[in-house]
């Protein structure tokens, strides 16, 4: 598709409630979907047989692992650029190391999801210790954002490291109204492979589908260094960017400083 057709495209996907991109060109954010833990408690085809209601082309930018300042620093720069807003699943630990690159996730517009505090294999240990890991990781995360340790998430979004969780941890989170989050596709960016073939990998993928979830790691250099191209993959070949937020609280990250 013509770059000018697929920006034509793009300003007829415009959503009141997202926000005009003041470069002229740019990818930008399509539309803000609120996802209910009510209705939605698990989504991503990987994992459950639900996903996000996305239309044809739509796409949900999602990142594990972070913070990680170097890659992650890449990774928002690459996403500012196109006025892309994107969630980020923080391991509680390397958001206790790095509490201002949590607090510029956020400030920049951005998600913020959870993902444990050490990324164990959370089916491979006892309930008790899973639970923990949950609860330190809620708290890691609030206290770099927010400077409070609270185990009740501002955003109550949350990914299971490797996919991997028992039927009691997903009974737990949805108890607590957290959306637990799968993916529809990925980059396997996890494999020793050049950013040329996660790009291509990446892109083969989401032509096939045509849409969805998208996984990537932002501590991961080779995904810092394909961003700026696949975004403009994206912008090129008429997808959207949809970015989620929670159905009760839309605004809460938006607000750290």
């Amino acid at each position: 598709m013509a770059l000018g057709a697929a920006l034509a495209g793009l300003v007829g996907a415009s959503s009141p409630e997202a926000e005009e991109c003041p470069r002229k060109g740019a990818l930008g954010t399509s539309r803000v979907l609120s996802v209910d833990a009510k209705t939605t408690p698990r989504v991503g085809l990987k994992s459950f047989p639900q996903t996000l209601p996305l239309a044809d082309r739509e796409v949900v930018l999602t990142f594990d692992d972070g913070p990680n300042p170097p890659t992650t620093s890449k990774v928002l720069a690459a996403l500012a650029q196109e006025c892309v807003r994107a969630t980020f699943f923080l391991i509680g630990l390397h958001a206790s190391q790095h509490p201002d690159m949590v607090k510029r996730i956020a400030r920049e517009g951005h998600t913020i999801g959870h993902h444990t505090f050490s990324h164990p294999f959370m089916a491979r240990i006892p309930f008790d210790k899973a639970k923990s890991e949950i609860d330190r990781g809620i708290a890691a995360d609030e206290m770099a954002l927010k400077g409070v340790a609270t185990t009740t998430p501002s955003t109550p979004f949350f990914r299971f490291p490797y996919f991997e969780s028992t039927q009691a941890q997903l009974d737990l989170l949805q108890g607590r109204g957290i959306v637990v989050f799968g993916a529809d596709l990925w980059a396997s960016d996890w494999t020793e492979i050049t950013p040329e073939q996660e790009l291509k990998l990446v892109t083969e993928r989401l032509a096939a589908s045509g849409k969805g979830i998208i996984l990537f790691h932002d501590p991961k250099a080779r995904t810092a260094a394909i961003m700026p191209a696949f975004l403009r993959y994206l912008r090129e070949n008429g997808y959207r960017v949809v970015h989620i937020v929670p159905a009760a609280a839309p605004q809460k990250n938006a607000d750290a400083r």
